[in-house]
């Protein structure tokens, strides 16, 4: 497997964090995952989103570059392979969704000064989940503040996702999750047997049966 910065990206609930999980092992690579734990306005954003929404994507931006500059640009010569649950863009992303047009504006220029200086993963692997799919695995994840998720709002984050992919120049493997489980070994074995073969593409969908 010739990758040595791969990205999962998705909307909320599709999978990333357990599919990093697992390819950090089997690559025994580094393994990044989101703090979002960690963000103080995370469970307030969720009970007022016009209140919080603008400290909330400044503490993901915060975290997540501080995050990612602490490890890419200093990959170790022996284990330099790298899986994130995240990518920096999705800062962005979920910006563009949550703020108004000023705070938007103001944000996207801190965000695109930052960004200059972190490398684009060589891979993206983008899992794909119908909403449905995705309330069901928020649901059975079982954490509080995401149980009042709408579909609206998740069908909101779909589609900036789909935008950006139509336009960011990144090489991206695009996968639907909808009968995918990556705990599957049988599953997970077609992902990696992909990987390891190395196709040339620039965008490709792999069906998992």
């Amino acid at each position: 497997m010739d990758y040595r910065y791969i990205a999962i990206e998705g909307n909320i609930g599709s999978g990333k964090t357990t599919l990093a999980e697992r390819l950090a092992a089997h690559y025994n690579a580094k393994l990044i995952l989101e703090q979002f734990a960690d963000n103080p306005f995370l469970a307030k954003f969720y009970e007022e989103p016009g209140r919080y929404a603008f400290p909330l994507e400044l503490a993901f931006l915060a975290d997540r570059y501080n995050q990612l500059k602490s490890i890419l640009p200093n990959r170790d010569i022996f284990q330099d392979t790298i899986v994130s649950d995240y990518m920096f863009t999705k800062t962005k992303l979920f910006a563009r969704i949550n703020l108004q047009e000023d705070e938007y504006e103001l944000f996207q220029r801190m965000a695109d000064i930052i960004k200059i200086n972190l490398p684009k993963p060589d891979l993206l692997i983008y899992l794909h989940a119908p909403i449905h799919k995705l309330k069901e695995n928020i649901a059975k994840r079982g954490r509080p503040f995401e149980q009042k998720i709408e579909a609206e709002y998740l069908e909101k984050v779909q589609q900036a996702y789909q935008q950006y992919l139509k336009q960011e120049e990144v090489k991206v493997l695009m996968i639907e999750t909808d009968k995918a489980n990556f705990l599957d070994d049988d599953h997970f074995r077609q992902l990696t047997g992909f990987l390891d073969k190395d196709y040339a593409f620039d965008s490709y969908f792999l069906a998992i049966r």
